[in-house]
């Protein structure tokens, strides 16, 4: 019988507490820092039976807050849990955890579920690996921080897809303090190509297109930028930037980079449907759109776009199929765009006007 404690930070996060606690209470102990919180959020989980307590972290980052966090974890745990506040366990978690732990496990990935669309359907999911061996791990990075592995014996990580964690998110919550901290990430570590390629990211959300296309280009340039998914996701970053910029002829080729470099990937396949659709290249839609959707294999990392599972694909290649007058091969891309979505207004409006031309 291993020894379970969930541990997590929290500042103002009273609106989550008690849901959180009760998807958390599976566990043997639940121990959270709380960074200044104004509300109500440690009484709250204190009366449901959280050790907490709370400490200023200045200048803010977010490793040493979960740093500061473990630290309360008791000495007898066995297993550690990182979640944050706003994150639900489906029930039985523990239970999943044990029968696939074992003394030489130092660490578990697991299913979650990072966003869901207006429908209440899964939107991003992917396996983290936030759930560790005591005393053998430190966290690393001011914000997008990870787990570091210190301890002297071989790593060993198992999968536990039975275990389900959801990310309800507040969407009204700022995320201001990433810049800043991805800025200085990036200054501590140069050479640390997920850095680089956040920080890329993060200059195209705020349109930063210049600042977004110099830093993805540094990170293809990195030694350690190999992992072929994050790369094509930086090259379609920067494809985006591109055509932001007015540059279409940089932007395509960007896309035809980024589809060479993950061939196995729906994502580029489908961004670049997109771009020929706004480009009114009906056949490159249809080809690209059939190609996103010969690929059966959803990811398992984060780099998965829900759109390119979605509706998408086939709502491109219908629209451009009837623009050619293929209108039978429309009708049945309609038809399956609308079982993803048969609230879409849009989309079974079209299919009407489409079956107004069929045989």
């Amino acid at each position: 019988m291993y020894k379970v404690c969930v541990y997590a930070i929290s500042k103002n996060e009273s609106a989550f507490a008690r849901r959180w606690m009760e998807s958390m209470r599976e566990a043997d102990w639940v121990c959270v820092l709380d960074t200044g919180s104004t509300d109500d959020t440690v009484s709250v989980l204190r009366s449901l039976g959280a050790h907490v307590e709370t400490a200023v972290i200045d200048p803010w980052r977010f490793d040493a807050a979960r740093n500061a966090s473990m630290a309360l974890i008791p000495k007898e745990a066995d297993i550690c849990v990182c979640t944050d506040l706003d994150e639900i366990f489906h029930p039985g978690w523990r239970k999943a955890l044990e029968r696939s732990w074992s003394d030489k496990t130092t660490q578990a990935r697991y299913r979650y579920t990072w966003n869901f669309l207006a429908d209440g359907s899964e939107g991003v999911v992917f396996f983290p690996e936030k759930i560790h061996k005591n005393g053998v791990f430190r966290w690393i990075h001011p914000v997008h921080e990870v787990l570091e592995y210190i301890g002297n014996k071989p790593q060993h990580i198992i999968t536990c897809p039975e275990i389900q964690l959801d990310h309800r998110a507040d969407p009204n919550k700022s995320r201001s303090q990433y810049l800043p901290l991805l800025e200085l990430s990036v200054s501590e570590n140069p050479e640390d190509d997920r850095g680089m390629h956040y920080l890329g990211r993060e200059y195209l959300f705020y349109g930063r297109w210049a600042d977004c296309i110099r830093t993805l280009k540094q990170h293809l340039s990195l030694p350690r930028a190999t992992w072929a998914d994050e790369r094509c996701a930086s090259m379609r970053y920067i494809a985006q930037a591109e055509e932001a910029l007015d540059h279409p002829d940089e932007a395509l080729r960007w896309l035809h980079r980024a589809v060479a470099e993950a061939p196995h990937l729906r994502e580029p396949w489908v961004e670049a449907a997109q771009f020929l659709f706004r480009q009114q290249d009906w056949n490159g839609v249809i080809y690209m759109a059939r190609r996103a959707l010969s690929i059966q294999s959803r990811p398992s990392s984060y780099i998965c776009s829900a759109d390119a599972w979605g509706s998408l694909p086939w709502d491109l290649a219908a629209v451009a199929l009837y623009h050619l007058n293929r209108f039978d091969e429309s009708a049945q891309m309609a038809e399956k765009a609308l079982s993803f979505e048969p609230q879409n207004d849009r989309i079974r409006e079209n299919l009407r006007l489409i079956r107004m031309h069929t045989s």
